[in-house]
């Protein structure tokens, strides 16, 4: 099984129900354990007049390979009523592998680790709650990620 990580967020029909919803579906994945949820946080979205996100990030362990997880992924989001019309858009759910184990990933479809990863404190402080001292498959820390992208329009909503 390899350690996967995954950001959520959320920012339309009642987001935290949306993620605990998407954690219940992603406990029902095949061939796949949950492990952890981070606590959920509020951020600003990334373009003006859309309502704030509420993020988090879940720790699986899994023996999928990172295409049938993308897919798995995608129609949960789905079922949960995400329209892809604008990039960036509102959305019901977002589901993103951040890391897939040590694997570095460049497909059409996926890229990881993630490619906004190191840019996004919404991902990375959820993240550090359920991955301490982790090591990203190129060698960079977490710990220094977190160094270089402050802790700034984020709320942390719960425990």
């Amino acid at each position: 099984m390899e350690r996967i990580y995954i950001g959520m967020g959320s920012n339309l029909a009642e987001p935290a129900e949306q993620l605990r919803q998407a954690l219940a579906a992603l406990e029902q994945l095949p061939l796949t354990r949950l492990l952890a949820c981070s606590s959920f946080y509020a951020s600003d979205s990334l373009l003006p007049g859309q309502p704030r996100y509420t993020n988090a990030v879940a720790a699986l362990d899994s023996n999928l390979q990172p295409l049938q997880l993308l897919d798995a992924l995608q129609a949960i989001e789905l079922g949960q009523g995400r329209e892809r019309h604008e990039r960036w858009g509102p959305r019901t759910l977002d589901l993103d592998i951040l890391l897939f184990g040590e694997r570095l990933i460049d497909e059409p479809r996926l890229r990881v680790p993630h490619y906004h990863l190191q840019a996004r404190a919404f991902v990375l402080y959820p993240l550090a709650e359920i991955a301490t001292g982790l090591e990203l498959p190129d060698g960079r820390t977490l710990d220094a990620l977190l160094a270089a992208c402050p802790f700034e329009g984020l709320e942390r909503l719960t425990p």
